[in-house]
């Protein structure tokens, strides 16, 4: 007997429909697993469909597939019942309209500041330069240098972060580290830790009032796997 999968089949009878925002990648990936503890699968591969709303063995939870930024918007306007969405993506949002009840533990990383290997990063702190950094975590950034009594001129970029060192466009990037095997592919090197990172559940917060009967036990299974895979 599975009891997050009885409660969520009482909630079922309600026929109430839930729709969950995923990115690909990592998270839509290690977010499988809690999904699985509620009895639920998700029928189509993300990586090999073209569909961008997904089905599910449960028939009142669908799944949408959005740019991972877009996530915490989707589950701001109610395009989404509740979501997963990483700490930083969060962070630049501001969490606006957002429950955020847990910390899923899931797709780690790190955010950092990372210059070429020939730039001498801790003079040019010393100094006090004005330095130019690329990111697309403008905000993060910000209040980082702000933090450090730093002069910074932050240059917004979407992708290829680690070209704005290589090309003279910036001095240094701010950016999500896992392996770190592109910088160093690219003969960049991490200087400094912002901060770790994980993902987020994100409920909106009127489907969190109104149809609690049916998120609830998904919540409840969401958490109750984080809890299991906790170190001990």
């Amino acid at each position: 007997m599975n009891p997050v999968a009885d409660a969520l089949n009482v909630a079922n009878a309600a026929n109430v429909p839930l729709t969950l925002a995923l990115s690909k990648g990592r998270i839509f990936e290690e977010t499988r697993p809690m999904l699985a503890a509620a009895g639920v699968e998700i029928t189509e591969d993300p990586e090999t469909s073209r569909k961008l709303i997904l089905p599910t063995t449960n028939p009142n939870l669908r799944v949408i597939v959005v740019r991972a930024t877009d996530v915490p918007t989707y589950v701001q306007y109610g395009a989404a019942d509740f979501g997963v969405a990483g700490k930083d993506v969060l962070l630049e949002h501001g969490g606006a309209g957002l429950y955020q009840p847990l910390d899923l533990d899931i797709a780690h990383c790190r955010m950092s500041v990372a210059v070429h290997v020939d730039f001498d990063y801790a003079s040019a702190v010393r100094q006090g330069a004005r330095l130019r950094v690329a990111t697309k975590y403008v905000q993060v950034a910000r209040e980082h240098f702000a933090a450090k009594g730093m002069h910074v001129d932050l240059i917004k970029l979407y992708g290829s972060m680690e070209l704005a060192p290589l090309v003279g466009l910036a001095d240094a990037i701010v950016d999500l580290v896992s392996s770190g095997g592109t910088l160093r592919a690219n003969q960049l090197v991490e200087v400094e830790e912002i901060m770790q990172i994980s993902s987020r559940l994100v409920v909106n917060q009127a489907a969190l009032k109104l149809k609690r009967a049916a998120l609830a036990p998904l919540l409840d299974a969401f958490a109750r796997t984080t809890r299991a895979n906790a170190p001990a």
